[in-house]
């Protein structure tokens, strides 16, 4: 009995472990961004290619390959328990200010088709907290990307 409890638990957390040296910033954004993207359940095209857009930018990809990341983010967020291992990742790597700017992406993408789900706010906010972005920066950034779009 003991043996199958450890044989599981080295079946589920060792593929964990290995996956999480595997996440990259590049992947943890992207990732992110993805949760937002499919928060209301639906996958806009005008999302997508600002998704694309923002991390061909961001990280000098090429469309290629901001597709594969998008594409591995998609995997990796579908198969994941929590966003744990993305947010700890940027936690350690960005600053803050970079965090709040993740934040501000955040808004953009939702706001890509032109209209915010409560679903895509709530993953936002989840993700700032997350992030440990300040509500005043969260609401700071939704403004100044509510103002940028006229």
């Amino acid at each position: 009995m003991l043996d199958t409890v450890q044989q599981f638990f080295q079946r589920v957390l060792a593929p964990a472990h290995d996956h999480h040296d595997a996440v990259t910033p590049q992947l943890a954004v992207a990732a992110l961004l993805s949760e937002v993207l499919r928060a209301d359940y639906e996958v806009d095209p005008q999302e997508l290619a600002t998704l694309r857009e923002m991390l061909v930018r961001q990280f000098s990809l090429s469309s290629e390959q901001a597709d594969a990341l998008i594409a591995e983010a998609e995997a990796q967020v579908e198969h994941a328990v929590d966003h744990f291992q993305y947010v700890s990742l940027l936690n350690e790597r960005f600053s803050y200010a970079q965090r709040v700017e993740l934040v501000a992406a955040m808004w953009r993408l939702a706001y890509a088709d032109d209209e915010l789900a409560a679903l895509e706010e709530h993953r936002i906010r989840r993700l700032a907290d997350l992030l440990y972005v300040s509500h005043s920066d969260f609401i700071r950034t939704k403004l100044a990307v509510l103002e940028a779009r006229g």
